[in-house]
């Protein structure tokens, strides 16, 4: 760069380039120099290229001495352009919250939520809420923003289903999912307000499986899958004696079995709790028959991948229709699954007046209220509730003859 020189207008000045012409001339940089409480200040405009002249330059200088002198307006160059710069900000993310006000649901599913689930998610559950609101809840209002859905979608997305046939749970599943897209897009400012899902009733259904198994039943089953697969009925008599869920059968390791004690242990459960179970003698004897490998290895693995299974083999209902468990039923919740020999385990221990406590324990089950949906099995509970009752109520009519006797 050249050495500063002086205009013809005071407090202006330029410099020029070296190499970069405007027209025949060397470009210029115009300077402005100016007092600012007490101090000289000096501020740079811009290239001559880029429009500045030394007119122009002299006349911004006057509107900052000016505005220093009112009190108003920007006295520096500095603060005009911060302002500018902040004005700029602040339409620029307007704009960018306009957009995202505007993006349709079904946009922001496919952009933004799904691929976000798909890697957060287990599989089976992200792969529901897609197949529910491609199919249902995308037709219905897919095509509005966030700000435009209202409580009247949610309820004919509601009737829709319903009509069609579909379970209440699977209605609840739709809302659900539909509650958790908003709540997503609260937390990435995509939505602001009221979640609308907040204020639509659920469909009410009892979806508890309520099927256990006759001893009887138990026993046919059991002698079926033996015949088919030796690994199923290892797995049916593991739930069956012990209460497993499938998915902690699949996770069982060696380490997790004590032999020697009867025991096995299931980490990571359901219910974020370790539980520890005793083995029956069927049980302890099939696990001792196995040719036990190292301790991290599975006791079941899948047979084509040797990692974690993912589903009961088909080995299984094929036995429960062998056995004609459930010829004539269409209630789902009487339907024999693997997991009716969990719910036959709590059934027996309870109709033998194990206590609903000891039987949470066992199930792994986060509270009581789960497991209160065996409480009508107990064992003469009513009668003996009236029993305690009359016992208490004699004890005090005894005791009140006694008194008047003695007075």
């Amino acid at each position: 760069m050249g050495q500063y020189k002086s205009t013809k207008y005071p407090g202006v000045r330029y410099r020029e380039h070296k190499n970069r012409r405007h027209g025949i001339k060397p470009d210029q940089y115009f300077l402005i120099r100016y007092q600012k409480d007490g101090k000289r200040k000096e501020e740079g405009l811009g290239w001559a290229t880029e429009g500045w002249t030394p007119s122009k330059a002299a006349l911004k200088l006057a509107e900052l001495k000016a505005s220093a002198t009112i009190g108003k307006g920007e006295s520096r160059l500095s603060e005009a352009r911060a302002k500018a710069q902040a004005k700029k900000q602040q339409e620029q993310a307007r704009q960018e919250q306009e957009e995202k006000d505007n993006m349709l649901l079904s946009t922001y599913f496919d952009e933004i939520y799904y691929p976000a689930i798909s890697q957060e998610k287990k599989k089976g559950a992200h792969i529901r809420e897609e197949s529910l609101f491609r199919l249902w809840i995308k037709p219905t209002m897919g095509a509005k923003p966030f700000k435009g859905i209202s409580t009247f979608d949610l309820e004919r997305l509601k009737k829709t289903m319903l009509k069609a046939g579909r379970a209440p749970r699977s209605v609840e599943y739709a809302l659900t999912t539909l509650g958790q897209i908003f709540r997503h897009a609260e937390r990435l400012d995509y939505f602001q307000g009221d979640i609308p899902t907040t204020k639509v009733k659920k469909p009410k259904y009892d979806n508890k499986r309520v099927r256990f198994l006759s001893h009887d039943e138990a026993h046919h089953l059991l002698e079926i899958l033996k015949g088919k697969s030796q690994e199923t009925y290892e797995m049916a008599l593991l739930s069956l004696h012990c209460g497993l869920r499938a998915g902690e059968i699949f996770s069982l390791t060696w380490k997790d079995v004590d032999l020697d004690h009867g025991l096995v242990t299931l980490l990571d459960t359901k219910s974020s709790k370790t539980r520890t179970v005793s083995m029956t003698i069927d049980v302890k004897a099939f696990l001792m028959e196995k040719d036990q490998g190292g301790k991290q290895d599975l006791i079941f693995p899948d047979r084509n991948t040797y990692g974690k299974r993912k589903q009961i083999s088909k080995s299984f209902p094929r036995a429960v229709i062998e056995a004609g468990l459930n010829e004539g039923i269409d209630d789902r919740r009487q339907r024999v699954t693997f997991h009716t020999l969990r719910h036959t385990f709590a059934s027996w221990l309870v109709m033998e007046g194990i206590s609903l406590y000891e039987v949470k324990e066992l199930l792994g089950h986060a509270s009581l209220t789960m497991t209160e949906r065996y409480a009508h099995l107990a064992p003469d509970r009513n009668k003996r509730a009236a029993e305690t009752m009359e016992n208490v109520f004699n004890k005090k009519a005894d005791a009140d003859i006694n008194i008047v006797n003695l007075g």
